[in-house]
């Protein structure tokens, strides 16, 4: 368990634990999530059958999943899943990005851990206006058009800046398609100024609103690493790059760590090093 306990000891040392809130509707809320885990078929093929490692986030396989609000991102044969739950206007959910993307997108290169990702609207309640569903209407487009990685890395790299500002309009997110290379043209236009995945939209949000024990939904970002909620005491883990890592690393090596050394840090409970 060594891991595990380097995961712990500098978590509780550097005061990460607990560190951050979620956005959510109601205020910050837990509750158990256990997604149920996918096969997927493809949207943008692996480089050649057998392929573990991608040499670049543009290779890396991108499609939905059977139940159709799933986005799944990385080798469709990974033996572990981080599946992650983000509204598009979420300040948190841009820390998360910020902090924590880059660490997750070179897992998911080396080919041993998929991403999931259910993207929640309901922050337009809260702040008015319909930017975090045109956001993920563009971002089901961009999917269409097997951009989907790199475009959603573009948005969270602007987000703050267009949040500020008159947030994510039609225009702001063409403009932002723009630095995605081969993702404009006029069907990815027309999808965006048009609404047109606006029953995949609403099929998210109602599937992120059945996540967990709150009827509106966990709060954003939820991270869920095959099936267990990164919550509570081990929360602000998913906003250190390194800690992260190691986790899901562990995680994926070790699944019965859980257990042995992880639980107890999430619900709270003081572990000794023995």
């Amino acid at each position: 368990m060594k891991v595990s306990r380097t995961v712990r000891a500098a978590a509780v040392t550097v005061g990460l634990i607990g560190a951050v809130a979620g956005c959510a509707l109601g205020g910050n809320r837990t509750g158990a999530v256990t997604p149920d885990g996918q096969e997927p078929g493809d949207a943008r093929p692996a480089e050649r059958p057998g392929t573990v490692t991608y040499a670049s986030a543009q290779r890396l396989p991108e499609r939905t999943a059977p139940d159709g609000t799933t986005i799944v991102v990385g080798n469709p044969a990974a033996r572990s899943t981080v599946h992650v739950y983000e509204d598009p206007r979420c300040p948190v959910v841009e820390e998360f990005e910020r902090t924590t993307g880059a660490a997750l997108q070179k897992l998911l290169l080396d080919g041993e851990i998929k991403a999931e990702y259910t993207l929640a609207s309901f922050r337009d309640v809260r702040l008015g206006g319909d930017g975090s569903k045109r956001a993920v209407n563009a971002l089901r487009a961009a999917l269409e058009k097997g951009k989907f990685v790199e475009y959603h890395a573009v948005l969270f790299e602007n987000q703050a800046a267009v949040e500020s500002g008159s947030g994510f309009t039609t225009e702001r997110l063409l403009r932002l398609a723009d630095e995605v290379p081969g993702l404009r043209d006029e069907a990815f236009d027309l999808a965006v100024r048009t609404m047109k995945y606006s029953s995949f939209v609403t099929a998210s949000q109602q599937a992120y609103q059945r996540t967990g024990d709150d009827p509106i939904g966990p709060g954003t970002p939820t991270i869920v690493v095959n099936g267990h909620h990164i919550d509570g005491g081990l929360y602000g883990v998913n906003f250190d790059a390194n800690l992260f890592s190691l986790m899901v690393k562990d995680l994926h090596k070790n699944p019965g760590n859980w257990d042995l050394a992880y639980k107890d840090i999430q619900d709270g409970v003081e572990v000794g090093e023995s």
